[in-house]
């Protein structure tokens, strides 16, 4: 193998062009004719790694060109090609090739049928190349790549060809009956003589059978059972995106290794894992669908509670983690390292508390919910003896001088700025996250005295402190209206951006109703609302430009949340109004809402601008549809 570090490094992959086939922990990426290695991102995907990043299929002496790409749904998807330059052809092609591809966890097939309405039968060779490369998945979001994998044995009988490939507790089988084989030097090659009379559809196939032993989630293993109808939906436009992102939401269920208890992975291609924040929140929209799913993931992550002060991981006890991979993550364009088992978050706790006593309102069973009560107190514990700095806010810092510099949801290292466009100075106290923190104290103390444990009046006196504090210190002054900073900075200052994290607040009980009405006219002004979503920053900000990742551009689920805030503080008609943009994009994108999009202004019936490196499906994006749903029936 080459050495990664010594290749040639480029930007990031960029994704709005490619097609995805996914059931995670497994995924390929291509373009419109099936084939992969036009683009960085392509690839067929599994766990932590991508094993081949080029496939190619030909029939030899002739043209495919691609007819349609139908997504059936998140696993499956048939490109119809036409093969053009046969003899007795005429104006109108009549042979087309249907390649149908299916994912599930650990295994893509194809069937390929080839479908003529030419008198005369055609003898045909199609050929079917592909190469392995076994990278890890962040040097390809990195830019990086690994040059070669070989084969380890190819065996070919009257069953098919078999080919092996292992690398690191990585292994690749592909097979393909009828098939001959052979090695080049890129690649293994694989050939079907085909005879197609006319009217017939033969069909040929292969599979590549993937594992990592290594892997620490794997695809839930049964049917979650969701009934879209069970979603209200005003009309036939919230009706499909909501169909649309069921599938995708199925196909990002997973569990921990050797578990069962499913939970949503964060997004394809680069998150295919347990993120604390992402879970807790996709499970949020989804609670009135599935409590089940909440109870899972709540579940889930109490397995991975923090119990040791380690500044390396950003480990504390009580603490709810970030991300969980099989390996160490590094990032060396950003100087980043983070371990397998990453605690760098400081949202993900108090959400956890507020999704347990959801999730019990809901009608879990009290049983399930009495088994969790002492991770419950141990959360409750990290936010005022752990995250809490000296001026009772809580607040985050990278200790480890390798971790994310940024510990909210938006997590980039420019996220936080001033409205002159200067970087925030840390350790960071974020608004949307003292009302979390809010909420979560009211939560569990009311949790704690329905199930006669003590402590509920303590949490209550915290609460309140926490929202005199933040009423005094977080409000910028300003003609148009006050407004909550963004955050406080390292001295106490307020970080004066305009930003969307204020839409976080409403429904916390952290704010008063004048507040909330302050917040409810901000959202909905010019500078936030784009007419397709909420912005993440205003465009009166320096920092502002439509397509930075967290400084301007639109994410689903940050408008879905202000949609949820402001429908629960009794502006219904801002949330609709919100809610109508997030549905006009989703209407545009085909219904599979992305990662995020552009923040530019909504003109006629544009489009939104893709944001080019947006992952698809994306958990809490999808699960946006949701929420929407039920906030606005």
């Amino acid at each position: 193998m080459t050495d990664p570090q010594a290749s040639a490094q480029r930007p990031q992959p960029l994704l709005h062009t490619a097609f995805s086939v996914m059931r995670a922990p497994t995924q390929a990426w291509s373009d419109a004719l099936g084939d992969m290695g036009a683009l960085p991102v392509h690839g067929l995907y599994h766990s932590n790694t991508r094993v081949i990043d080029r496939l190619s299929f030909e029939i030899e002496g002739h043209v495919l060109e691609n007819l349609r790409v139908l997504e059936d749904d998140a696993r499956h998807t048939t490109f119809t090609l036409l093969l053009r330059g046969l003899p007795g052809e005429r104006a109108d092609p009549r042979f087309r090739v249907e390649r149908a591809r299916s994912v599930e966890g650990g295994l893509m097939s194809e069937s390929i049928t080839f479908t003529s309405g030419l008198a005369a039968p055609q003898r045909l060779t199609a050929v079917l190349r592909l190469h392995a490369d076994f990278t890890p998945i962040h040097l390809v979001k990195d830019g990086l790549r690994r040059d070669d994998a070989v084969a380890d044995s190819v065996t070919s009988d009257e069953s098919g060809t078999v080919a092996t490939w292992s690398d690191d507790g990585v292994s690749l089988r592909v097979t393909a009956p009828g098939a001959s084989v052979r090695e080049t030097d890129a690649g293994l090659e694989l050939r079907w003589q085909l005879d197609v009379p006319a009217g017939s559809a033969p069909t040929i196939g292969w599979t590549a059978e993937l594992d990592d032993e290594r892997a620490v989630v794997q695809a839930a293993p049964d049917d979650p059972g969701w009934d879209p109808e069970a979603v209200p939906a005003f009309d036939l436009r919230v009706r499909r995106w909501v169909d649309r992102a069921l599938t995708d939401l199925a196909a990002l269920r997973v569990t921990l290794h050797d578990q069962d208890e499913p939970f949503l992975a964060a997004g394809a291609p680069w998150f295919l894992t347990l993120f604390g924040r992402d879970a807790l929140w996709a499970a949020q929209f989804m609670l009135p669908l599935d409590p089940q799913l909440a109870l899972s993931t709540l579940r889930s992550l109490a397995q991975l509670q923090g119990t040791a002060v380690n500044p390396h991981t950003a480990e504390q006890p009580g603490k709810i983690m970030h991300e969980l991979r099989p390996t160490a993550l590094e990032l060396p364009q950003q100087k980043i390292m983070l371990p397998p088992l990453y605690y760098g978050t400081i949202d993900a706790t108090p959400l956890w508390i507020v999704l347990l006593r959801d999730t019990w309102r809901a009608g879990v069973s009290g049983a399930e919910i009495t088994a969790l009560l002492p991770n419950l107190r141990a959360a409750l514990e990290w936010m005022r003896d752990y995250a809490t700095g000296d001026d009772g806010f809580l607040r985050y810092i990278d200790e480890s001088g390798r971790g994310l510099s940024n510990q909210g949801w938006k997590d980039s290292d420019d996220s936080i700025q001033w409205h002159d466009g200067r970087l925030a100075e840390g350790p960071i106290a974020l608004c949307e996250v003292q009302g979390y923190a809010y909420a979560a104290a009211i939560a569990g103390a009311e949790l704690l005295e329905s199930f006669g444990e003590q402590g509920g009046e303590e949490w209550r006196s915290w609460a309140t402190a926490l929202r005199t504090r933040f009423n005094e210190a977080f409000w910028v002054p300003s003609p148009d209206g006050d407004y909550p900073a963004i955050a406080l900075d390292a001295h106490g200052d307020r970080v004066d951006s305009v930003a969307s994290n204020m839409g976080h607040l409403l429904g916390t009980g952290i704010v008063s109703p004048k507040q909330a009405a302050l917040i409810a006219r901000r959202l909905l002004s010019p500078e936030l609302h784009s007419g397709f979503g909420l912005r993440t920053m205003s465009t009166a900000d320096a920092g502002y430009w439509p397509l930075s990742y967290h400084g301007g551009s639109v994410w689903a689920h940050d408008t879905a949340i202000a949609v949820l805030g402001l429908a629960r503080e009794g502006f219904r008609r801002e949330a609709r109004e919100l809610a109508d943009g997030l549905i006009s994009a989703a209407i545009r994108l085909g219904f599979r809402m992305p990662e995020l999009h552009s923040g530019d202004e909504r003109r006629g019936t544009e489009s939104p601008v893709p944001y080019p490196a947006a992952c698809r499906p994306q958990a809490w994006s999808a699960a946006a549809a949701i929420a929407i749903a039920f906030a606005i029936r």
